[in-house]
């Protein structure tokens, strides 16, 4: 195995930590210009290194034990000292991050960044918290970038004013902080079990951990997990997330999108670390309880779906929906499914976080007009916090689009499409290749009987999002008397835009599945983690260069 130096992976932090620092510095409207171009040239900076970085990890072959990209903070040699790893997993999650930052970003420009002072400075941060989460190799830091992430997304959630976003907001505060002491005390455990909080040197001390300490070591892992599930969702601790997303503004609420993914891939990450194949005696532990809670999740998020009326709170159901079925699938693959089930588990989750971040951005201007129907669907005007919208000097009325209701039912069609698993764009395809990898590549050896009850709700889940969504769609678009709103370049375009990617992802789902169990196989084979970590030297350990 090769291992070389990726300076280049310290950029996804760094970037949106200076671009906030500096926005603090602007605090007065005059300076609003300023702040905009930093938030701008920030998000296309990372969107730029994300390529970049994605294209380094997929010429790794790490599958068969090829390079890894690291990078050593303070030249400290692991586990000593803080790494950052890249891997396929961790450039796709970074990639995630900034196709739907770009897009929430434009769409703030129709008059929602201008609701709150620190609007933009807070989502960089949140950015920060996200890749940081993405690229750590240790619990500690994992906690320290959780705890960023959070702090912004406090702020985020409570921009703008109303009581009904002030009391969301103090129930997402309360749970989420919450679930940081649980953290805490299982990183405590697990630290005082082993001795470190490296992740792949924990890996490693795993398999040979005395008898004696192992049960408190799966006491630690359990707490944690406890943690990561608050914050991906999972039933029962799932009460708190469709209000919250609901009262969050637009862009807000799109970026909050891949919040619960940061849980799953927390899970992801360290459930086949720790306690995926080569765990010894401590190998599947947990299994029962993911597929278990993924797929109540699903079930509890069906029924919200079905039982909403407001489009926001069905929205908040339906990311329930996405998180517990990626959860039963990593479920299914520490219980011993192939690599092939969770290489779809990993397309269906990019494909559904973002169908699921461009519904958040269709809410509002799919709720404007007056009248019953939209009285029963939009979000009230006391939630989000504010006036005269369309009146911000950033949209201009040169921007409005005269086809505006062709324009929402087509996004809103694409959606409905993605979310509910119907052909032919990338929902289908991520379920398809979860039901075959199930039945092809050793799921059902699992157990028939949680294999089958999996695929019921699966298709249960489709059905309950399409007959939702339609019914959403028939009242706003079909039985509305009204004329047509109007409707901004910087509304639809955004959620056009994400849409876009999803039709890229479909007709190229032959390349993107590829990677996927590329990934999945990486996964599968926790080795090449541990041994590409540990091998990684430190830049003062490197020869020197010949010079002529």
């Amino acid at each position: 195995m090769t291992v070389t130096p990726e300076h280049l992976l310290i950029a996804p932090i760094l970037i949106p930590f200076f671009a906030g620092a500096l926005m603090l510095l602007y605090g007065d409207e005059k300076q609003r210009k300023a702040r905009l171009t930093l938030s701008f040239g920030s998000a296309f900076a990372l969107l730029l290194v994300a390529f970049e970085l994605l294209e380094r990890a997929s010429q790794s072959p790490m599958a068969e034990g090829g390079a890894m990209g690291f990078y050593l903070l303070g030249d400290w040699a692991a586990p000593y000292g803080i790494v950052l790893v890249l891997d396929r997993l961790s450039a796709m999650m970074l990639l995630l991050v900034a196709l739907l930052a770009l897009p929430a970003l434009i769409y703030s420009l129709a008059g929602w960044q201008r609701q709150g002072q620190h609007f933009h400075a807070l989502f960089q941060f949140l950015l920060m918290g996200l890749n940081g989460a993405f690229l750590t190799g240790d619990l500690f830091n994992l906690f320290v970038f959780f705890e960023v992430l959070l702090a912004a997304s406090y702020g985020l959630l409570l921009h703008g004013s109303g009581p009904v976003r002030a009391r969301a907001g103090l129930h997402y505060i309360a749970v989420n902080l919450t679930a940081s002491l649980m953290f805490l005390i299982g990183v405590s455990l697990i630290y005082g079990v082993t001795g470190t909080l490296n992740m792949a040197h924990l890996t490693g001390l795993i398999p040979d951990l005395p008898e004696a300490d192992r049960p408190l070591l799966h006491a630690g892992g359990a707490i944690l997990a406890l943690a990561f599930l608050v914050k991906a969702g999972m039933w029962p601790l799932s009460f708190w997330l469709p209000t919250a997303y609901m009262a969050g503004a637009p862009p807000v609420a799109a970026i909050f999108a891949i919040l619960t993914k940061v849980g799953v891939y927390a899970v992801l990450r360290l459930s086949m670390l720790m306690f995926g194949p080569g765990a010894g005696p401590s190998v599947g532990v947990g299994a029962e309880v993911l597929m278990t809670g993924g797929m109540l999740t699903v079930l509890f998020g069906l029924l919200g779906v079905l039982g909403s009326q407001a489009l926001g709170r069905m929205a908040g159901h339906l990311v329930l929906i996405s998180s517990g079925t990626v959860l039963a699938v990593v479920g299914f693959a520490l219980a011993g499914a192939g690599p092939a089930m969770l290489a779809g588990g990993l397309y269906y989750l990019m494909a559904s976080t973002l169908a699921s971040s461009a519904l958040f951005l269709l809410i509002e201007p799919m709720s404007r007009e007056d009248g019953d129907i939209a009285a029963m669907l939009a979000l009230t005007a006391d939630a989000y916090g504010i006036e005269d919208l369309q009146e911000d000097e950033d949209a201009g009325a040169s921007l409005a689009i005269p086809t505006s209701l062709a324009m929402l039912s087509l996004c809103f069609a694409g959606c409905l499409l993605v979310l509910s698993g119907m052909p032919p764009l990338a929902g289908f395809v991520g379920k398809v290749a979860i039901l075959s990898g199930l039945l092809t590549d050793g799921g059902l050896s699992v157990s028939q009987d949680w294999s089958w009850i999996f695929m019921a709700v699966l298709l249960a889940s489709g059905l309950a999002t399409l007959i939702g969504l339609v019914r959403v769609g028939v009242q706003v678009f079909w039985t509305t008397e009204s004329t047509a709103q109007r409707v901004w370049a910087l509304e639809v375009g955004p959620a056009v835009g994400l849409l876009l990617i999803v039709v890229a992802m479909t007709v190229r789902a032959e390349d993107v599945l590829r990677y996927m169990e590329a990934t999945s196989r990486a996964l599968h084979s926790p080795p090449v983690y541990t041994t590409g970590v540990g091998l990684a030297p430190r830049i003062s350990d490197q020869p020197p260069e010949d010079t002529p």
